[in-house]
């Protein structure tokens, strides 16, 4: 062989290594370059579907919470509002019986006491239109027989 298809084959030889040595490069290089987007992209995804998935957590959560408090806030004010009517009405009841009840016994005493009175009154009126109509009867009769004697 001659000098010449030595340097072919010794050119052929480093091209082809080098040919080589450029492509594992460029895989390697073209292999982290997709690791690094497939990578990133997959990081991406994973945070909008942990994002999504904790705003929606959070959102039912708040949404719970705000119900509660609500339900409780409605609860409350429901029940103040029924016991102040129930209180009122109570109220009104009770101090209606407690009206008729002294109405009824004030009138009861008034009656009665009234009664005594006028019992009274008439009374010692009788005794005294007696005790006139008796003066009068034993004035006459001691008129009429003093007239007879």
């Amino acid at each position: 062989m001659g000098v010449y298809q030595t340097d072919r084959q010794t050119d052929r030889q480093t091209d082809r290594q080098t040919d080589r040595q450029t492509d594992r490069q460029t895989d390697r290089q073209t292999d982290r370059q997709t690791d690094r987007q497939t990578d990133r992209q997959t990081d991406r995804q994973t945070d909008r579907q942990t994002d999504r998935q904790t705003d929606r957590q959070t959102d039912r959560q708040t949404d719970r919470q705000t119900d509660r408090q609500t339900d409780r806030q409605t609860d409350r004010q429901t029940d103040r509002q029924t016991d102040r009517q129930t209180d009122r009405q109570t109220d009104r009841q009770t101090d209606r019986q407690t009206d008729r009840q002294t109405d009824r016994q004030t009138d009861r005493q008034t009656e009665r006491q009234t009664d005594r009175q006028t019992d009274r009154q008439t009374d010692r009126q009788t005794d005294r239109q007696t005790d006139s109509l008796f003066r009068l009867i034993h004035k006459y009769i001691v008129f009429i027989h003093k007239y007879i004697h």
